[in-house]
């Protein structure tokens, strides 16, 4: 969502808070491994630990243990995939890798091959693994989504694969209207109404550009944040939200200042690319507030399953966490289809991401270093029917919700085959 920016500039020394975008766009998945050497610093690289605020879930001691566990889980689903893929899809459904659950959920329709038995007996020495019988494959439910977002998009606002393989979800404005579009489905469904996905948008930043600031599109004024520094075709670039602009504009910082020009744009992944001199590393802050500000350096990427938590850092609201993930695969529909988007949700209730957060990245903590986070994707919308008091930035008529979508980190490898996540 756009918003006009503050007239008041803030000192070149303290670094933004953003400009938002209106529609709720706001504004992962184990992507490329190849990686590339951050430009030399030269400003303040003070990193802190991220310490997600509330209850910790599962009877976890610490926010510490559960990430430990986190890791372990996904690391074994990245595997359990990979060796899905290799048999050509099959009857995989789905994983869950919810560190809460204590284990990792493999759901599978028919016989699991042999290949995959193994793996998983091997998987159960480090961690717990449970294969579960699915009523459909993935590949059945991509299928049908396929189908039915030809036949019925109009009135479709999200829809999304069950993890469990037990069928469909989707959503729309009007229960009975999306319920009628959606009832020859060959699969089972699931109907949520109310749940409106729309796109969403710090403030001074300076090169070597990072995540978590603002910048604003110098063609049409509208403000979004920036994601992660990557690298691509041998060139230095950030990565943002598609929907914040288009090949050939210029992004700018909110003081006026030239981050660089978009340089490649996929609006149906959400991903796009500024070509700028850029540094791997996310501005973070404390939930709820702005100041103090610091940052972390990025040590990789990760990939997205439900049950995962993540924090985003968007350039209004700062930095949230205890995000759980609830779909992925998501296809959502904000006037146009926006593809394997992750729908995640706060888990108290308060702000996720709001306007002006689009394109803002989304991290994992790193369990042994918390300090340092991994890429998980860049924020791309908010559902506006899960509108609650923005943090951070607060500026008149400015949406947040709880519940947001992301694009994930394996949305740019799609996009842009041969991009690299920068380090810091």
């Amino acid at each position: 969502m756009k918003t006009p920016p503050s007239t008041q500039r803030a000192p070149r020394t303290t670094r933004r808070l953003a400009v938002t975008l209106a529609v709720a766009l706001v504004a992962i998945g184990m992507g490329a491994t190849q990686v590339s050497a951050a430009p030399t610093p030269v400003k303040d690289t003070t990193a802190r630990a991220i310490e997600p605020a509330g209850k910790v879930p599962g009877g976890f001691a610490s926010w510490k243990d559960l990430l430990a566990t986190q890791e372990k889980l996904v690391k074994a689903a990245d595997r359990v995939t990979a060796a899905a893929k290799a048999q050509g899809g099959g009857g995989f459904a789905g994983v869950i890798a919810a560190p809460e659950n204590h284990e990792l959920r493999v759901y599978w329709k028919g016989d699991t091959p042999k290949r995959v038995g193994d793996l998983v007996g091997e998987l159960r020495k480090d961690v717990p693994v449970s294969v579960l019988p699915a009523a459909y494959s993935a590949s059945e439910l991509r299928q049908e989504m396929s189908r039915l977002l030809r036949k019925s998009a109009n009135v479709i606002t999200s829809i999304a694969p069950k993890a469990d393989g037990s069928g469909l979800a989707v959503s729309g404005a009007d229960y009975n209207a999306t319920r009628s579009g959606v009832a020859d489905s060959t699969v089972a469904i699931t109907v949520e109404t109310g749940v409106k996905p729309a796109l969403a948008s710090r403030w001074d930043d300076s090169p070597p550009w990072w995540g978590g600031g603002a910048w604003r599109n110098a063609s049409n004024g509208g403000g979004c944040s920036t994601g992660f520094a990557v690298t691509y075709g041998g060139a230095s670039k950030i990565l943002t939200a598609g929907h914040c602009g288009d090949v050939g504009q210029t992004a700018t910082d909110p003081t006026g200042e030239v981050i660089g020009s978009f340089t490649q744009d996929n609006n149906s992944y959400d991903v796009a690319l500024i070509g700028t001199s850029a540094g791997g590393r996310v501005f973070n802050n404390n939930p709820g507030s702005i100041s103090p500000e610091f940052n972390n350096p990025v040590i990789g990427t990760f990939s997205s399953y439900v049950g995962l938590w993540v924090c985003t850092s968007g350039a209004y609201s700062g930095t949230n966490c205890s995000i759980q993930v609830q779909q992925v695969g998501v296809t959502i529909n904000v006037g146009y289809l926006i593809y394997n988007t992750v729908r995640a949700e706060q888990s108290a209730h308060t702000n996720a991401v709001g306007q002006g957060d689009s394109g803002g990245s989304v991290e994992v903590i790193n369990a042994s270093n918390t300090s340092q986070v991994y890429a998980a994707g860049v924020n791309t919308a908010i559902d506006t029917s899960t509108a609650v008091p923005c943090t951070g930035y607060v500026t008149s008529g400015r949406t947040c919700a709880w519940r947001m979508y992301y694009a994930p980190w394996a949305n740019a490898t799609t996009a842009f085959p041969g991009i690299a996540i920068t380090l810091g």
